[in-house]
């Protein structure tokens, strides 16, 4: 396995992540500068606080599904490069956010 190719992804990962804490810091920042009523930010937390909760449902969906997509792939004695590999991983994928678009509009 090449180990190459990880590094700039990896970095790529970082930066989008660094961008996003930073542009939710000062959205919250913002908003607290503007003195809004006890309510809205209430209501604010609430969202935030189920919005966190739901993410961590769907990544361990598409993750745990990617999983056993890679053990059915390893059963299965495909290749990397084989097309059907490709396939199971995107059905994987396409199954477990179907699985949490369901689950999540029942909590919602």
């Amino acid at each position: 396995m090449d180990f190459t190719m990880m590094v700039p992804i990896s970095l790529f990962i970082c930066i989008v992540l660094a961008i996003k804490v930073v542009v939710d810091a000062r959205w919250r920042r913002r908003l607290v500068e503007t003195n809004p009523s006890e309510e809205l930010m209430k209501s604010v937390m609430a969202a935030d606080e189920t919005s966190r909760r739901l993410s961590a449902l769907k990544w361990g969906l598409v993750m745990t599904l990617i999983g056993i997509a890679f053990g059915i792939i390893d059963a299965a004695n495909l290749s990397s490069d084989s097309p059907g590999a490709w396939g199971i991983l995107f059905a994987a994928t396409g199954i477990g956010l179907l699985a949490y678009h369901g689950i999540a509009n029942k909590f919602r």
